[in-house]
C-alpha cells in the first residue's frame, strides 16, 4: 500500500472531534477507499486540557493553526475553525503557500474569499474540498461539480439552515410562536446563543454563494443575494398557508435567467405536495434543476458533528487518491464575473397579509392600489370577527390577499401606497410563493 497520507486538523470542536475519532475507528475501511492510510498527526485547537474523548497520544500539538499548517507533520490540512477572516483565512493560505492540499467547511471564508484561494490553490497545483461548507452531509457540491457536468442548470434551490427549518416546522407543528421555539431549538443545540447568523439568513446566504459559483461558472458574489429572516413568520401565516395548500421554508434560491443571476434567501410558499415542502426539522433539501436530468432533489442531515464528518473525510479521501479538480469546477481564471438579476424585477406570486383598519372604503382602496399596479388578486380571505357596517371597529382585521404572478417591484410600490393611505395597522407581512 502506498504512504501514509497525514492529516492535520485545525480546529477540534464538535465536527473536528468527529473527523479525527472517525478516522481513527474506521482507518481500515477508509485506508482500503484511499488506497492508503490516513492518519492525523498534528491538531490545533486553544484549548490543550479540555477532555474531547479522543485518543491524541503521539498526535503533535499546535497552538497556532498556521504553525499547523506549515509543520512537517502534515501533508494535508483540514480547516474546521470557522470565519471569513483571522486565524482560519490565515491557517488556508499557509497550507497553499506549503503546498498542500486543504479539505474545509468554512461557508463564510469561500463565500466571501473563494475565488483568491481557488486562483492560489490552482496556481500552486493542490486541491480545496468543501462539501462540507454546504448542506453539511448532502454531497450537493460533488453532484454540480462532477456528476452534473453535462447538464446547463437553471436554477438551484432548497432549505439550507437545519436551525430555521427546525423552528418553521415546530411552529407549524404545534401552533407556538417563533420565541418559545427558538428557545427550544438554542436548549438543543440547534441554535446559538446568538443565533442571528441562522435566524437572519445569512447562514444560508453564504451557502447559496458557493452553489450559484458552481451550477453557473461565475464568481462568488455573497454581497449580491437578497437576505431576509424568519422572526416575522407567524403562527398564523403557517396556518394559513395550510390552508391555502402551502408550506412555508426558508429557500436559498439561484437562477440564471435573461437579466442576470437572481440569488435571494427569504422564506417562500411551496406548494405543499412539492419534494422540498416535505422536509422537517433539522435536514437539508437542495433541488438542482438541469436540462437534462431534469429536477434532481438531495436531501439528509445539514449539521452535526459526524454528518459534517462524513463530507470532510469525503474530500480527504478524494485527495488520498489523488484526485484533483478545479475548485469550483472550471478553473478559476474562467469564472466570468456575475450579472445581477435586480430584486425588483423578480416575478412570482405573493401571500400579503394585511391588518385592516375596520372603516368604510378601505377594502375598496386596498383593491384600487393593486389594480394600479396591474397586480391581479387570486384569492381573499378575511380571518376573525365579520365586519359590522353599522358600527365600525377599531380594532383591525386580518385579511390574507393571494395574487397572480407579479414583480416585487410592482408589488412594493402597491404597498407603500397601501400604508400611505392608513388603512393598515403595521408592516405588511410578505412571503413569496415559489413554484415547485
Amino acid at each position: 500500500m502506498a504512504e501514509s497520507l497525514r492529516v492535520g486538523v485545525a480546529g477540534l470542536g464538535t465536527v473536528g472531534a468527529s473527523v479525527v475519532r472517525v478516522l481513527s475507528e474506521k482507518a481500515d475501511a477508509i485506508a482500503a477507499r484511499a488506497g492508503r492510510p490516513v492518519m492525523v498527526t498534528a491538531v490545533s485547537a486553544r484549548d490543550k486540557g479540555r477532555d474531547r474523548g479522543l485518543k491524541l497520544d503521539g498526535v503533535a500539538w499546535h497552538m497556532d493553526p498556521s504553525q499547523l499548517a506549515r509543520s512537517n507533520d502534515v501533508d494535508l490540512v483540514v480547516e474546521l475553525i470557522g470565519g471569513a477572516n483571522g486565524a482560519a483565512r490565515a491557517c488556508v493560505e499557509t497550507a497553499i503557500e506549503r503546498g498542500r492540499p486543504v479539505v474545509t467547511a468554512n461557508k463564510a471564508l469561500l463565500a466571501k474569499h473563494g475565488v483568491a484561494i481557488a486562483k492560489a490553490a490552482e496556481k500552486a497545483g493542490v486541491a480545496v474540498g468543501f462539501e462540507a461548507a454546504v448542506a453539511g452531509g448532502v454531497p450537493v457540491v460533488k453532484t454540480l461539480r462532477e456528476a452534473l457536468a453535462g447538464n446547463d442548470v437553471s436554477r438551484v434551490f432548497g432549505i439550507l439552515n437545519g436551525t430555521c427549518n427546525y423552528i418553521l416546522t415546530r411552529m407549524e407543528r404545534d401552533r407556538i410562536g417563533f420565541a418559545e421555539c427558538l428557545a427550544e431549538a438554542q436548549r438543543l443545540g440547534y441554535a446559538e446563543a446568538d443565533p442571528t447568523f441562522d435566524v437572519g439568513g445569512f447562514d444560508a446566504a453564504h451557502k447559496l454563494a458557493l452553489l450559484t459559483t458552481l451550477a453557473f461558472g461565475v464568481e462568488t458574489d455573497a454581497d449580491g443575494i437578497y437576505v431576509e429572516g424568519i422572526t416575522s413568520i407567524t403562527p398564523f401565516d403557517l396556518q394559513m398557508a395550510e390552508e391555502l395548500g402551502y408550506r412555508v421554508k426558508l429557500l436559498g434560491v439561484t437562477t440564471r435567467g435573461e437579466g442576470g443571476i437572481e440569488q435571494r434567501v427569504h422564506p417562500s410558499m411551496l406548494p405543499k405536495d412539492s419534494a422540498i415542502a416535505r422536509v422537517d426539522g433539522v435536514t437539508n433539501a437542495v433541488e438542482i434543476d438541469g436540462d437534462v436530468v431534469g429536477a434532481l432533489v438531495l436531501a439528509g442531515p445539514g449539521a452535526g458533528g459526524d454528518a459534517t464528518a462524513s463530507a470532510v473525510i469525503a474530500d480527504i479521501v478524494d485527495i488520498a487518491r489523488g484526485v484533483r479538480r478545479p475548485v469550483f469546477g472550471i478553473p478559476a481564471e474562467q469564472l466570468a464575473a456575475p450579472k445581477r438579476a435586480p430584486m425588483q424585477t423578480h416575478q412570482g406570486g405573493y401571500y400579503i397579509r394585511l391588518s385592516v383598519i375596520d372603516r368604510p372604503g378601505a377594502a375598496a382602496a386596498i383593491a384600487t392600489r393593486m389594480a394600479e399596479q396591474s397586480i391581479s388578486l387570486r384569492s381573499i380571505v378575511q380571518r376573525g370577527r365579520e365586519p359590522d357596517f353599522d358600527r365600525p371597529s377599531s380594532e383591525p382585521v386580518a385579511v390574507v390577499l393571494i395574487t397572480y404572478a407579479t414583480n416585487e417591484a410592482a408589488l412594493r410600490r402597491a404597498l407603500d401606497a397601501i400604508e400611505a393611505d392608513g388603512h393598515i395597522d403595521g408592516a405588511p407581512q410578505v412571503i413569496r410563493i415559489e413554484k415547485r
